[in-house]
């Protein structure tokens, strides 16, 4: 009988489709800018805007940028690619019409709210929480725009604990909130170091969700089997793994 008494999740890529919300988000609004923005082919629109994400958000989490400014620096530079400037309130005026876009596309995966009731079937009593790195404010509002607040008793975010992901301080904080040994808690999430490994190596269950079948570096792979990884393609599989 498994020993799980919590089970914690990422939310962006692992139960919140965050890339499709995203995705789904800049074409449109590069759509409605028209030229420059949307003579550009969908897949360059695409990738520019999550390596941006990627770099700038990064900044974020790491202290040096803040959350507006974050959104700042992805609208700018995204402009700039396109041959326009923007100052601070241009860009920030320039975000907040494309996150309309954003959030209209927002939506769980498929497999989300099964994966749930197949957990609480499995595993009678389980509890359920949220671990992201992210501001709480924001974070929380997509998890109550698509229902998942009740489902997940504590919401813990990067923005209010301190530190991010994959600091163990912030998987301690969650079962700390539950009050639960790191031992009998599991975490889920989609990204392998910062998530999998990284809740792993803080005591908990770590599997990584990959539903990409994206295909690790060798010092990530070494990592994840000596901290004891998890891997799975989707969420149907979670029950029975931890059951």
């Amino acid at each position: 009988m498994s020993d799980i008494r919590v089970v914690l999740f990422d939310l962006d890529d692992t139960l919140f489709a965050h890339r499709a919300a995203v995705e789904a988000g800049i074409l449109r609004y590069a759509e409605t800018l028209g030229p420059p923005y949307g003579t550009a082919e969908a897949d360059e629109v695409v990738t520019l805007w999550h390596d941006l994400e990627e770099e700038h958000y990064h900044s974020y989490l790491a202290g040096d940028l803040d959350f507006e400014g974050q959104r700042q620096a992805r609208a700018r530079d995204f402009a700039a690619r396109h041959g326009v400037e923007l100052d601070d309130a241009q860009a920030s005026a320039w975000f907040a019409d494309y996150f309309e876009h954003y959030v209209a596309a927002w939506s769980l995966h498929d497999d989300a709210l099964p994966a749930l009731d197949a957990l609480e079937a499995a595993l009678p009593g389980v509890r359920f929480g949220l671990i992201t790195n992210g501001d709480l404010a924001f974070q929380g509002r997509k998890v109550e725009a698509v229902g998942l607040d009740a489902r997940m008793e504590h919401l813990i975010a990067s923005g209010e604990v301190g530190v991010a992901k994959p600091d163990a301080a912030i998987f301690h904080a969650a079962c700390d909130a539950f009050s639960v040994r790191p031992d009998q808690a599991a975490y889920v999430g989609d990204r392998l170091r910062t998530d999998a490994i990284g809740s792993a190596r803080a005591g908990l269950t770590g599997v990584w969700l990959n539903r990409r079948n994206a295909v690790p570096s060798p010092e990530d792979e070494l990592d994840a089997a000596t901290a004891g990884v998890r891997t799975i393609t989707s969420l149907a599989e979670l029950a029975p793994l931890l059951a």
